[in-house]
C-alpha cells in the first residue's frame, strides 16, 4: 500500500539539496508496496515557507520534476534543522492525479500538510464539518480532511502544541491510518501517529544512547526544556530521525528502530523525541523498546538480477535452510520451535485448528492442511481472513487460530486476529516481519526467516510459510510412536529440499521456452489435486498478478463437473502429475484431456516416461516426500509467471493495481 517516508535532521547540517535526495531514496526502498503517485514537501529558502512538490506516476517523475524546481544556492546551503516528509500513494479515495496525491495541505500558505495511509472512514462527516466553517477541499482524498482539521483545532486553541493538535485531531477520525505531519508554524519539529498501519520510528545518532526504552506518556506535555533529557544523554545534541512504513527505506541510514502501537503518538521537538498514548489501558508497557534491525542493506538491492522477484526466485535454497535453521535437528530427528515451544501442550489439547490468510498465505494454509491433519489428528479449517469477518464465524476458547500473513500487516487477517482473541482463542501468528502488527498482538509465533521480500508476488515467503507450518505439524506429532516412520520420512525430505530447489532451478531455461509459446494466449488453467492443489492455485495467482493473463487453479477431480468444457486444441493446460497416493486419478484427469485434443504441459518427476508419453512438453523434478512436493511443482510457476510478464512487458515486482503489503480492507 501507500508509503510514508519522513526525515528530521537536528543540529546535523544538510542542504535541502541533500534532504530531498535522501526524501526521494526513502520513497525508492518503498516502491515495492505499489503506488500510483508521489510527493514530498520541505522547507522552503524562507523558514516560513513549505515547499511541495507532487506527480502522478513513478519515483522518477518526482526526481525529475525536484530537478526542475528546486534549483539556486539556497538549495545548497546547509540547514542546521530540517523536517521533510514524502509520500508514495496507491489511490483510495480520488483517482491518481496531482491534487489527489499526498502531502495534502491545509490551506494554499501550506500551513499544515500531511502525508497518510489508510483510509478515514468518517472523512465525510470531518468534511461537512469543516466545510460549515469556511474551508475549501481541493483534492477528492479523505487525507485532506486531516490536514485542515488541525489547522481548524489551531486556530481555535493558539497554545496547543503540534503534538496536542495532533492528538485533538486523530481522535476526531475513525478508521486505519498511518500519519506525519509539518507546519509552519512548528519548524523543526514533525509528529507522527498509526491506528491500524504500520509506522516505525527510525533513530541515529553518533554516539550510543543512554537508553534502549522511550517512556510512554500519557495526557502529558513534555516542557521544552526536558524533551531532549527524555530520551536522549545529554551530552548528545546530533540527531536525525526517520519516520517509514517499512524499515527497508531506513535500513540503509540507521538499524535502530522503534515499532510504535496503534493510538501512539511520536513527537519530535528540540531533537527529543517523546511518545504519548491517546488512552492507558491496563496492558500497556511502560516505554516503547528500541529494536536493533538484523537487515542488511544487501539484502534490499537487486544485485545482478534484473528484478527482485527473479532473485527472491532464486533465493529459495538459502530462504529454506534459514527458516530451518536452528529450528530442525537432522542430527537427532527433532524438531524445535522456540516461539511456541510453551504453548505446544495447549495446542494439543483444543477442539481445532484455524488457518486464516489472505492469497498466497492462504494458499500456504491449503498446501500444509492435508498434513497437519494427518500429524495433529485434528480437524482443520482453511479460512480466507476477508470471508471470514463477513461471516461472524464462530470462534471457541479451545481453538487455535493461526494467522499467515508475510508482511505481518495485512488488514483483513489483521481484523481477523483481533476478532478470534476478543473470544479467547489462542493465536499463533506466522510471519516473516518482526515487529510487525500480527507478530506482537499473537500469544506466540513462527517468524518465518525468508528475509526481505522486494517483489509483490511473493515467492520465497510462500515456500517459508509452506516449511514453517510443516514444522509445526512434526512438532505437534513428536511423540505418536505410530507416526514415527512418516516423520523421519518427511524430516530426511528437508534435509534435501536446498539440493532439490537447486536442481529445479535449473530449469529455467526451459520454463522460458514454455513462456514463449504461452505468452500470447489469454487464459491458462493449472490442474493437479492432492498435495499438488495448492501449487495449482498459487501458480494461477502469480499468472493473474504479473502477466494480467486469466488463469485458473482446478482440482483435477473437479474436472468433470464443469471445466472439462474449456479444453480444446487451443487453451493452454498446465498439469501437476507425480507418483504419490493420488497418481491414478490424476492420470484419469490427464487422459480426459488428451481425449478433448488438449495438449497439456505437464509436471512429472524425473524418469517418468509412462507420464511423458501422454504430452509433447514436460518438465522434470527430482522425487520428494509427498507433502513437500508442493515447495518443488511451485517454483516453475513462478519461473513461468515470470517469464510470461517479461514477455509482454509487464512490470515485474509492481504488477499493476497491486501492493506488496495491503493494509486497508
Amino acid at each position: 500500500m501507500c508509503g510514508i517516508f519522513a526525515y528530521l535532521n537536528y543540529m546535523t547540517p544538510k542542504s535541502r539539496a541533500e534532504v530531498l535526495e535522501l526524501l526521494v531514496n526513502g520513497l525508492k526502498r518503498l516502491e515495492y508496496r505499489g503506488y500510483d503517485s508521489t510527493g514530498v514537501a520541505i522547507d522552503g529558502p524562507n523558514s516560513k515557507d513549505v515547499v511541495m512538490i507532487k506527480s502522478v506516476g513513478k519515483v522518477k517523475v518526482l526526481e525529475d520534476a525536484i530537478a526542475k524546481t528546486c534549483t539556486g544556492k539556497e538549495f545548497d546551503e546547509p540547514i542546521t534543522t530540517h523536517v521533510g516528509i514524502s509520500h508514495t500513494r496507491w489511490a483510495t479515495h480520488g483517482v491518481p492525479c496531482e491534487k489527489n496525491s499526498h502531502p495534502q495541505r491545509s490551506d494554499f500558505d501550506n500551513s499544515f500538510v500531511v502525508v497518510h495511509n489508510g483510509i478515514i472512514t468518517n472523512y465525510k462527516d470531518v468534511k461537512t464539518y469543516l466545510e460549515t466553517r469556511g474551508y475549501e477541499f481541493e483534492s477528492d482524498t479523505d487525507t485532506e480532511v486531516i490536514a485542515k482539521l488541525v489547522h481548524h483545532l489551531w486556530k481555535k486553541h493558539q497554545g496547543y502544541s503540534f503534538r496536542e493538535l495532533v492528538e485533538q485531531a486523530i481522535q476526531q477520525l475513525e478508521g486505519a491510518f498511518a500519519i506525519a505531519l509539518k507546519s509552519k508554524y512548528f519548524p523543526g519539529e514533525c509528529v507522527a501517529s498509526r491506528r491500524g498501519s504500520p509506522l516505525l520510528v527510525g533513530i541515529k545518532t553518533k554516539t550510543r544512547l543512554a537508553t534502549d526504552h522511550i517512556p510512554i506518556l500519557y495526557g502529558k506535555v513534555l516542557p521544552r526544556s526536558e524533551s531532549t533529557s527524555e530520551f536522549l544523554p545529554m551530552e548528545q545534541k546530533e540527531v536525525e530521525y526517520f519516520f517509514a512504513s517499512d524499515a527497508s527505506a531506513v535500513i540503509e541510514h540507521t538499524n535502530r528502530v522503534i515499532y510504535l502501537e496503534d493510538d501512539d503518538v511520536a513527537a519530535v521537538r528540540d531533537g527529543g523525541l517523546s511518545i504519548h498514548r491517546l488512552k492507558k489501558s491496563t496492558d500497556d508497557p511502560h516505554a516503547r523498546e528500541i529494536t536493533t534491525l538484523k537487515m542488511e542493506i544487501q539484502q534490499i538491492m537487486k544485485g545482478n538480477y534484473d528484478y527482485f522477484m527473479l532473485k527472491e526466485i532464486f533465493e529459495q535454497p538459502e530462504s529454506v535452510v534459514n527458516t530451518m535453521r536452528g529450528r530442525v535437528r537432522f542430527d537427532t530427528n527433532t524438531i524445535v520451535l522456540g516461539g511456541i515451544k510453551d504453548y505446544i501442550p495447549e495446542i494439543k489439547r483444543c477442539r481445532r485448528l484455524m488457518l486464516i490468510g489472505c492469497g498466497t498465505s492462504y494458499h500456504s494454509a491449503v498446501a500444509t492442511r492435508q498434513l497437519l491433519e494427518e500429524l495433529t489428528e485434528l480437524p482443520v479449517m482453511i479460512e480466507l481472513a476477508s470471508d471470514f469477518l463477513d461471516r461472524n464465524t464462530p470462534i471457541f476458547r479451545d481453538d487455535v487460530c493461526f494467522f499467515i500473513s508475510q508482511s505481518g500487516e495485512t488488514a483483513d487477517t489483521l481484523m481477523a486476529l483481533r476478532y478470534c482473541k476478543q473470544r479467547g482463542a489462542l493465536i499463533v501468528g506466522i510471519t516473516n516481519t518482526v515487529g510487525s502488527s500480527i507478530c506482537r498482538e499473537s500469544h506466540c509465533g513462527v517468524h518465518i526467516n525468508a528475509g526481505p521480500e522486494i517483489g509483490v508476488a511473493s515467492t520465497k515467503a510462500y515456500t517459508s510459510q509452506f516449511i514453517s507450518l510443516v514444522m509445526f505439524g512434526l512438532v505437534m506429532s513428536e511423540d505418536r510412536l505410530s507416526l514415527q516412520q512418516r516423520r523421519l520420512e518427511i524430516i530426511h525430505g528437508l534435509s534435501n529440499l536446498a539440493d532439490q530447489i537447486r536442481q529445479v532451478l535449473k530449469l529455467d531455461s526451459k520454463v522460458q521456452e514454455l513462456a514463449k509459446d504461452l505468452y500470447q494466449h489469454k487464459s491458462l488453467l493449472i490442474m493437479g489435486r492432492g498435495y499438488n492443489f495448492a501449487t495449482c492455485m498459487e501458480g494461477a495467482l502469480k499468472v493473474k498478478e504479473l502477466t494480467y493473463m486469466h488463469s485458473e487453479g482446478i482440482m483435477a477431480g473437479e474436472l468433470k463437473h464443469g471445466p472439462l468444457a474449456l479444453v480444446d486444441d487451443s487453451m493452454p493446460v498446465l498439469m501437476i502429475v507425480l507418483r504419490d497416493p493420488v497418481y491414478v486419478k490424476c492420470m484419469n484427469a490427464l487422459q480426459q484431456v488428451t481425449s478433448r485434443k488438449g495438449c497439456p504441459i505437464i509436471i512429472c518427476e524425473e524418469g517418468d516416461e509412462e507420464t511423458k508419453a501422454f504430452c509433447s512438453r514436460s518438465l522434470e523434478i527430482p522425487r520428494t516426500v509427498d507433502c513437500l512436493q508442493g515447495i518443488l511443482t511451485v517454483i516453475p510457476m513462478q519461473l513461468l509467471s515470470y517469464h510470461i510478464a517479461v514477455l509482454r512487458g509487464c512490470d515485474v515486482d509492481c504488477p499493476r493495481n497491486l501492493a506488496k503489503s495491503v493494509t486497508v480492507e
